[in-house]
């Protein structure tokens, strides 16, 4: 409106000096008074015009206010506001409906909640830019299978919802649940790399489901049970489901003061060697010891750690615990190699060499002495990432080990590139060694190749006598299971190694000891 003003004060000055012109040249006065009228006409003309310009503009902005506010700035997809509008209408449209035409189905609803595997680790490796290529492709891909009447919102990070309407039945959604996974799972490219990553999918039908005010929660929750399967996959909303969701905030919430608060411990679990069973080294196991629920299995709180990006955080934590226990273990006058387990997430960890190798040298440690065990799954899931992480290891000279061999779909070529130390194989196969020819043929075989290869074979998950006798006949370098001892925690370590009469660093060194391939205890 200033700028209204100030131009109709030019144009008044400009007037003024225009009407002293015809006063001062001319001496008929019948020129002023036709002139006035005019030059009134003009000033109106030009006012409204300013106005339509103004109000133009306003409403441009307006819109752009409001796309802001209901639009997520990187897809251009609906965000958490719009899309919970959208579901409210959608919800009181099937409501509506529900005193139905006789003969008729009622309308239905879906809600279905996506969530990226593996995303946070690509943005970590590639950067933030990269991760957003990801997301937007992503968000094409949703939308490209999507109908023209769901809706396909971001929530924000690497998640996302859609709304599905005039729903028939659930095996609809099923279906459309499965293209998604399918879609996702296509690689991505990143500036000409090819990244894979996948979805997990949760699905919740209203009004069958769920109430109308927690759908987003329910699908949210059967997702959460989509990626505790594995991932890459979808799963429908079950009551109990409500219940673990609420359970996982909790727990998230208590483990994020876990550390800080010295309820972490680790226990360790001793491997002997195949024929003389004297200790050859050790695995460390995590385990929560929370004040309420008491010891927490990794298998529970890991999933948790992972989804909540606490991952890395405890990771350092058990690298630096364990080169500390090393360390405190050879002041005692015995030498231990020690494997930890680390997670897919810690593969992408920018500065995990850096800290592994900072804790071995914060602890006066040998690198030899530590060995880092990847599954399988993991470890092939990404090859060239996988690649560069064992050369960094290898560099530092940490040893390295693949663990539950034989779950996943291991191309040998691959293998023979990897510098791993070690493989271990599924406890299914060590389990089943006393009854099934079949796994007896496969352990076999494992053995017989690793050597080839020369790998070593530790059979992890040794329970019975007859499963040590039959690994020792083929052969196995190295066991480890209940059958030897249960993971214990380092106080009572050393009276074990002590009544063991295991032998010290004073008088031999595990170090020699020839590379691995592991039979895994899961």
């Amino acid at each position: 409106m200033l700028y209204l003003f100030l131009n109709h004060s030019s144009w008044m000055i400009a007037g003024s000096v225009l009407i002293a012109s015809f006063a001062a040249h001319s001496a008929d006065s019948t020129l002023l008074v036709l002139a006035l009228p005019v030059f009134i006409l003009v000033i109106r003309m030009h006012l409204s015009k300013s106005l339509k310009a103004a109000n133009a503009r306003l409403e441009s902005a307006n819109e752009e206010l409001q796309k802001r506010a209901l639009l997520d700035p990187l897809t251009g997809l609906p965000n958490r506001v719009l899309f919970e509008d959208q579901l409210m209408r959608a919800v009181s449209v099937c409501d509506c409906g529900e005193e139905h035409i006789a003969g008729q189905n009622p309308k239905k609803l879906a809600v279905l909640f996506v969530d990226l595997d593996g995303f946070k680790p690509v943005n970590d490796s590639f950067g933030h830019a990269a991760g957003d290529l990801v997301l937007k492709e992503a968000a094409s891909r949703l939308r490209g299978i999507a109908r023209n009447s769901d809706t396909v919102a971001r929530l924000g990070g690497d998640e996302f919802v859609l709304l599905m309407e005039d729903v028939r039945n659930v095996a609809d959604c099923t279906q459309f649940a499965n293209r998604l996974v399918k879609a996702l799972a296509q690689p991505f490219d990143i500036n000409g790399q090819q990244v894979e990553i996948s979805g997990s999918v949760g699905v919740v039908v209203y009004p069958d489901q769920g109430r109308r005010d927690k759908l987003v929660a329910y699908a949210d929750a059967a997702m959460y049970a989509a990626k505790r399967s594995g991932g890459s996959g979808y799963a429908l909303f079950e009551p109990q489901m409500e219940d673990n969701a609420v359970d996982q905030l909790n727990l998230q919430k208590d483990l994020r003061h876990a550390v800080e608060l010295g309820q972490l411990e680790l226990y360790y679990q001793p491997k002997v060697d195949g024929r003389s069973s004297e200790i050859k080294g050790m695995e460390a196991l995590l385990r929560w010891n929370h004040p309420e629920r008491g010891i927490i299995s990794p298998e529970v709180f890991i999933p948790i750690a992972e989804r909540f990006g606490l991952i890395n955080g405890l990771g350092n934590w058990v690298i630096n615990e364990v080169c500390r226990q090393m360390q405190a273990w050879l002041d005692e006058g015995v030498r231990v190699n020690v494997a930890i387990n680390l997670s897919g997430h810690q593969l992408h960890q920018e500065d995990l060499i850096s800290s592994i190798s900072q804790a071995l040298k914060r602890h006066q440690v040998d690198a030899s002495q530590l060995m880092c065990e990847l599954t399988e799954s993991v470890a092939m899931k990404d090859i060239a990432a996988t690649q560069r992480f064992f050369k960094g290891l290898a560099d530092i000279g940490v040893r390295l080990s693949i663990d539950d061999f034989g779950t996943g779909y291991s191309s040998l070529s691959y293998l023979r590139q990897l510098t791993a130390k070690q493989l271990k194989i599924d406890r299914s196969f060590i389990n089943d060694i006393e009854s099934s020819s079949d796994a007896r043929a496969i352990v076999k075989a494992v053995i017989n190749l690793a050597h080839v290869l020369n790998l070593s074979v530790v059979a992890e998950g040794v329970e019975t006598e007859a499963q040590r006798k039959i690994l020792q006949d083929f052969g196995c370098d190295e066991l480890q299971g209940f059958f030897f001892s249960k993971p214990m925690r380092e106080d009572k370590m050393i009276a074990w190694i002590s009544r063991q009469k295991l032998t010290s660093a004073t008088d031999r060194s595990p170090l020699t000891m020839p590379r691995l391939l592991v039979l895994s205890q899961g």
